[in-house]
Formats: structure tokens, C-alpha cells, sequence
């Protein structure tokens, strides 16, 4: 029973827009493909007792219930924040746009990837919207992963990002206030062999005015 992380490296820079600088940093972005379920961490324990408290964290995601998805995925991760000391995050529109586009780009291009064939990536994406318009300075990080079979449900997919140190890492920065989930109820054909499955990504960030 294998679990395979892959992890690509920081990312600092600075954007301009009408002379104006903006400044924004990237955390730590990540990819993990969750094969098959092996010994669970202490934190991915805790991310199965936060299932207990959100309705819906162990539904198979289907075209007709990806809102309802979205949304208990969110709560799972703030479940976990919670139990951490860390304020929950804030569902957000346009950062929930970007991980849409994500999750779609990867079962439509068939390549799970941080970034989709046209070479934009996730933080550009934000640092173009609203979001990232109207701040001085940004804080983005994403977790992106994949699951069949019964192990395609927000409980599982969460239980496996935190029992990842890099993927709890990220979900339990207290620079984050922000959080977008994407999920497309489908995985790349090279990954999942035609079983059942779901990719999911989240983009989270925080602002600075």
C-alpha cells in the first residue's frame, strides 16, 4: 500500500500593475496522488474525527453534489485548523474559481500537475483576480490530489494531505484567511484506470491592505 507525494519548490517574486508594485509570495506548493490507504498519522486521524462534525465528509462526489463537496471539504480543513488554535478560513469566490479551472485542467489535459498545458499557474491566476488586484502583498499556497474508489471522499482526501507533513504544513498556516476549494468528480485516465474517482484542489491565501 502506497502513497506518492510530489513537491515542487518555493516561489517568491513581484507583480506591477499601472505602476504600482504589489508584492506576493508563494508558500509551499504540493501535489499529492493517493493510490491506496496506508497507516493514517496522528493528523490524519484528527482529520477523520473532524468528519464526525461535518455532514456529507464521507459522499462520493458526483456531478450533481460538487457544491455540497466543496463545502464539506472546507469544513474538514477548518475542523482541523480549529483543533490547531488557527482561525478557519473563509470561503472565497474567485479563489474557488481558480481551483475549479485546476481541478478541470488536470482530468481535461489528462496531467496532474501544479500547472495546467498553457503554463499559467495557480498564484498568477490570483494575483490576476480581484483578490490579488485590490492587495498590497499576498501570501498563496495550494494543495492539489487525487483519490479512487473509496477513497475518493473529502474525508479521505483531507485524512491524506494531513497525514503528508508538507500538505499539513500548509493547512495549518495562520497566514492564510482565505480559502477556495475546487472538485471535479473524475481523475486523469492515466491515474485511475477507469475506477470511480475525484481530484480536488484548494487554493489558499491571505491579504495584505
Amino acid at each position: 500500500m502506497t502513497r506518492s507525494v510530489s513537491c515542487s519548490c518555493n516561489h517568491a517574486g513581484t507583480l506591477s500593475r499601472g505602476g504600482r508594485r504589489i508584492l506576493w509570495s508563494i508558500r509551499v506548493t504540493l501535489t499529492v496522488a493517493l493510490l491506496i490507504s496506508s497507516a493514517l498519522s496522528a493528523g490524519s486521524a484528527l482529520a477523520r474525527t473532524a468528519a464526525a462534525s461535518c455532514q456529507g465528509a464521507n459522499l462520493p462526489p458526483s456531478a450533481a453534489n460538487v457544491a455540497a463537496v466543496d463545502a464539506v471539504t472546507l469544513c474538514l480543513v477548518d475542523e482541523v485548523r480549529t483543533a490547531h488554535h488557527l482561525r478557519p478560513l473563509r470561503p472565497n469566490q474567485e479563489l474557488h474559481a481558480v481551483a475549479a479551472r485546476q481541478v478541470n485542467c488536470v482530468v481535461r489535459w489528462n496531467d496532474f500537475a501544479d500547472d495546467c498545458p498553457s503554463g499559467q499557474t495557480p498564484w498568477a491566476q490570483i494575483a490576476a483576480t480581484p483578490y490579488g488586484t485590490h492587495a498590497a502583498g499576498l501570501s498563496i499556497g495550494q494543495t492539489l490530489g487525487w483519490g479512487t474508489g473509496p477513497y475518493r471522499t473529502p474525508a479521505e482526501m483531507v485524512a491524506a494531505w494531513m497525514s503528508s507533513p508538507p500538505h499539513r504544513e500548509i493547512i495549518l498556516t495562520g497566514a492564510f484567511n482565505d480559502a477556495g476549494v475546487g472538485v471535479a468528480p473524475a481523475v486523469p485516465s492515466i491515474l485511475g484506470a477507469g475506477e470511480p474517482g475525484a481530484t480536488y484542489a484548494i487554493e489558499f491565501a491571505g491579504r495584505l491592505f
